[in-house]
């Protein structure tokens, strides 16, 4: 081997320059070869359409087509299936490299909740406004008899007050109950539920009676 080395040190420079040229094309074709190998160049899956399928189904398809998924997010749909994919990324029917990892979407076994804001003694609208912006969208609104119009008395759920601060499920039906503004007229039939026939009557003295 060292009278080899000798002997290619004491070559002439062109054959130094042919050599190192030879040496880079091997290493070049080398190296693509590998890399064709490594990324499975011209090889690609088409991503099936797992939306509305259980977890366990998805999971078993997939690996039969030589994919792999991770659960990114859950959302709530009540036009899905709890616990069915609802998303895929990349979409269905895009294709991919053998191995790629699906990102999916499934929809919760339940709804979200949140909690039901502080609405006493808030305009109607300012109410409204603070149940959307916790989440909930099915909100009615209900009037009631009360000294100031438009003004935000509490929230209830199935004709039960709901608390501030309670946990309650975002496409819960929620009614916001208002103030009219209108209080019922002083009724003269109430004088009678004071009991004023009932008073007795003190008798006047006799002396006072001849006063004049």
């Amino acid at each position: 081997m060292k009278k080899f080395l000798d002997k290619l040190v004491k070559l002439p420079l062109w054959c130094h320059l042919v050599f190192a040229v030879v040496l880079s094309a091997i290493l070049l074709v080398c190296t693509l070869k590998w890399l064709e190998v490594y990324t499975h160049h011209n090889e690609a899956v088409i991503v099936p359409d797992i939306k509305g399928l259980k977890l366990d189904k998805a999971e078993e398809f997939l690996k039969s087509c030589g994919l792999r998924y991770n659960v990114i997010d859950s959302v709530y749909s009540k036009d899905a299936a709890p616990g069915s994919i609802v998303e895929v990324e990349p979409a269905p029917g895009s294709k991919v490299k053998e191995g790629r990892i699906l990102f999916v979407t499934v929809n919760a076994l339940t709804s979200q909740m949140a909690a039901i804001p502080e609405v006493a003694d808030l305009s109607a609208r300012q109410a409204y406004a603070l149940l959307l912006a916790r989440g909930f969208e099915n909100i009615q609104t209900k009037y009631v008899d009360g000294q100031y119009k438009d003004l935000a008395l509490r929230v209830e759920l199935f004709g039960r007050t709901v608390q501030p601060n309670e946990m309650t499920p975002l496409n819960a039906s929620l009614v916001l109950i208002v103030s009219n503004g209108f209080v019922q007229p002083f009724e003269e039939d109430s004088l009678d539920s004071i009991g004023i026939d009932s008073i007795p009557a003190e008798p006047i003295d006799n002396d006072e009676e001849n006063w004049f």
